[in-house]
């Protein structure tokens, strides 16, 4: 079975109009010469183009799908919510919760972004594909039920995973978030369920720097099924590997889920805008590895991972690359231009022997050390 890889040139249109940075453009604030908003199409369609370019496309069951219907999406965001969206979209876009500017017909492109994640998802229960990767756009780790935040206008993973759980395709679902940013929208839906465990690995009192703490582990029957592991600033290659192998691997042991989905961010990089953390392209790839011979272990190899973050329009294809190369067991590789500046060897550096001990803590705290 190959590797899916779920995109719609839509979700590249998708605008949040004219903005410098995270600022209205007006008064004192000039616009921008080439971009806008950090979360901009251009690195999600460069990821697609550099695999097109080198072949790697053509090794891939490239597909689309419909969007999330109006069903799927009430699965997860009342009606209010989505009413209103619907009703600002028809009539020009604007913005609605926090940080979150769309154009007209925003709420077409998200139900759409929706609808890839939940196509995937749903391939990869079937056997249809062995594992799937989402291209959504725009993101949606961020979205609470009735608001949107940090560029996320819809749920896409609990879009899915509702939908899936509806469907009976799954009874266990664990989610692993690796974008640099807390993923607070998946941890609010599904805080108090036992059915699906979140994981969250993220730069500490990034965005949203109200949440994300360690001690934040669910509550009633989802007790226990929630985990935030915040890495301070400068967590790189090690530190993310190390976090995977003692951390999240013991808890997706004792979880068993059915499937597992990865949300995908690329933010973690030494480059990337938005974040203070040096992974490279190489991270991501073993990261993968390290989930899929997981998955293989647990869930007979069924992983789906949806696109989140990740602002450097050069580097995030390297990165997504590495990761697709890995899921498809492809030979075409793409070179890392980053990686002549050996990034990746950091163990020995003071600060990665700080954010080592702090690991450490963590894994006392679990009870998983020894």
């Amino acid at each position: 079975m190959k590797t899916g890889f779920f995109w719609d040139e839509s979700c590249f249109w998708h605008s949040g109009g004219n903005y410098a940075s995270m600022m209205p453009v007006g008064g004192l604030i000039q616009p921008m010469v080439n971009g806008g908003l950090p979360e901009s199409p251009e690195s999600k369609r460069r990821f697609k183009n550099l695999m097109d370019m080198t072949g790697l496309s053509g090794e891939l069951a490239m597909q689309g799908a419909t969007p999330a219907s109006r069903e799927d999406l009430l699965r997860v965001h009342p009606a209010s919510y989505l009413d209103a969206f619907k009703e600002m979209s028809d009539t020009g876009g604007g913005e609605i919760g926090e940080r979150c500017p769309f154009g007209p017909g925003g709420y077409d492109i998200a139900a759409t972004s929706a609808g890839l994640a939940k196509a995937a998802l749903e391939a990869v229960l079937k056997g249809e594909l062995q594992n799937a990767y989402s291209l959504s756009r725009p993101p949606g780790h961020h979205c609470l039920p009735e608001q949107p935040m940090g560029f996320c206008l819809l749920a896409n993973i609990s879009i899915a995973i509702e939908s899936a759980l509806a469907k009976g395709l799954a009874k266990r679902v664990a989610v692993i978030d690796w974008d640099v940013h807390h993923g607070n929208g998946t941890e609010a839906i599904y805080y108090d369920r036992g059915d699906v465990l979140t994981i969250s690995i993220h730069q500490e009192n990034n965005f949203p720097p109200v949440t994300s703490g360690f001690e934040d582990r669910g509550k009633g029957a989802g007790e226990g099924c929630n985990l935030n592991v915040p890495l301070p600033p400068g967590a790189g290659h090690a530190s993310y590997l190390e976090v995977m192998e003692t951390i999240v691997i013991p808890q997706m042991r004792a979880y068993q889920p059915d499937v597992i989905i990865v949300a995908c961010g690329f933010d973690a990089t030494s480059v990337d805008p938005l974040a203070r953390m040096m992974a490279t392209a190489d991270t991501f790839r073993q990261l993968t590895r390290q989930v899929m011979t997981l998955a293989d272990e647990i869930c007979e190899g069924r992983v789906m991972m949806a696109h989140e973050g990740g602002y450097s329009e050069v580097y995030v294809p390297f990165c997504g690359h590495a990761v697709l190369q890995e899921m498809s067991g492809s030979r075409i590789e793409a070179a890392d231009p980053m990686a002549p500046l050996n990034l990746v060897r950091q163990p020995g550096a003071p600060h990665q022997a700080f954010v080592s001990g702090e690991i450490a803590k963590m894994r006392d705290a679990l009870g998983l050390s020894g």
